[in-house]
């Protein structure tokens, strides 16, 4: 598999995406390249491969199993063997630190049709999750040290982006419920009406990731984003970045697709069902027709910590630095503030205890 790094004409160094100027940087002498001047290494998307499996007979090292799904590449800067799953497409050197993309896992079918490039810089990902833990009052506050920081790490994520027409046929049970009363009873009188609605939208750009290693929850927490913003796909905007092309396939993530486009479109009629007291669908028909999917890459930041042995997982979107992740709870500030608002029992302080201990 063809490996492609790029190199900086004034120095040598390794140039990567820089996130701030939009532009192709050298990080040693701060020269600054056009994109658009590098669109020719893209043509060389379809070289013969050089990547290897790895050697499980040699020495002791390996156990059996252990290489399958495993590839090795050369660094062709520093002569490092670089080692990653099948699906790596875009990495560094542990060695130089130059970045490298892997030009073999985007061709042919595998060449994403777009890609998003990264807004939010490494230091914006730290600010923001800084910014996530301030005014948390029950945030332990050695949490918030930013050396239990593990890892930061920007990755393209594969997506799939979905547009579809969908005709909808949906019907309702609703109720209009009137009261009144004279001197004698209170009356209460419920209608019961069978409400139809039916007709046309159109999704654009719903999105699905395609890679099994994120979490598809976590994926959707971080959404939207701005596929106005989606350029062609250039494998320059890689370098600096971890990339894995898509392991999942469009079959697989369908019906997933399906049941979000589902849910918007049984929103938007029901809100059109209006001056009932109460309306329950009883029926949903949703036909899809000119239906396809575009494959696209996402900018995301991974940030995890690490307290008293239990590991947190930050995710922020690299285009519009939205930022999701759960804080650990500091238990005694915790049962601290439940004692000061004076309105729990000390039973059920207790019970609360166990349950956080």
């Amino acid at each position: 598999m063809a490996i492609q790094e790029y190199k900086c004409p004034c120095c040598g160094g390794g140039i990567e995406f820089n996130s701030s100027v939009q532009k192709m940087k050298c990080p040693y002498c701060d020269t600054e390249f056009e994109m658009e001047a590098l669109k020719a290494y893209d043509d060389s998307l379809d070289e013969s491969a050089e990547s290897t499996e790895l050697d499980s007979s040699a020495g002791s090292e390996w156990a059996e199993g252990e290489t399958d799904g495993l590839k090795s590449y050369v660094c062709k800067s520093c002569g490092g063997e670089i080692i990653g799953d099948e699906n790596m497409a875009a990495t560094s050197c542990p060695y130089c630190g130059n970045p490298i993309v892997l030009m073999g896992q985007f061709s042919g079918d595998l060449k994403p049709d777009y890609i998003i490039p990264f807004k939010f810089d490494k230091q914006a990902a730290k600010e923001a999750l800084n910014k996530h833990m301030s005014g948390k009052k029950l945030l332990p506050k050695i949490f918030k040290d930013q050396n239990h920081i593990d890892e930061i790490k920007g990755i393209y994520v594969p997506f799939w982006l979905f547009d579809a027409d969908v005709d909808a046929d949906i019907k309702y049970d609703a109720t209009k419920v009137r009261q009144w009363q004279d001197n004698d009873f209170r009356y209460k009188e419920t209608s019961y009406y069978a409400v139809r609605r039916a007709g046309s939208l159109r999704f654009k750009n719903v999105p699905a990731d395609g890679s099994s290693k994120m979490d598809d929850t976590l994926m959707e927490s971080i959404e939207p984003f701005k596929f106005s913003e989606a350029v062609d796909f250039q494998t320059a905007y890689l370098a600096g970045y971890l990339a894995d092309k898509y392991d999942v396939e469009v079959s697989s993530v369908k019906p997933r697709i399906e049941e979000r486009i589902k849910a918007s479109t049984d929103s938007v009629f029901k809100d059109t069902v209006k001056g009932y007291d109460d309306v329950n669908t009883k029926s949903s028909y949703l036909d899809y027709t000119d239906s396809h999917a575009k494959y696209t890459l996402c900018p995301v930041w991974l940030l995890n910590t690490s307290w008293q042995g239990q590991k947190y997982t930050f995710c922020m979107n690299g285009q519009t630095g939205k930022l999701i992740g759960d804080l650990p709870c500091d238990k005694g500030a915790y049962i601290r503030y439940l004692l000061g608002s004076g309105i729990f029992s000390a039973a059920v302080i207790f019970a609360i205890m166990m349950l956080l201990s």
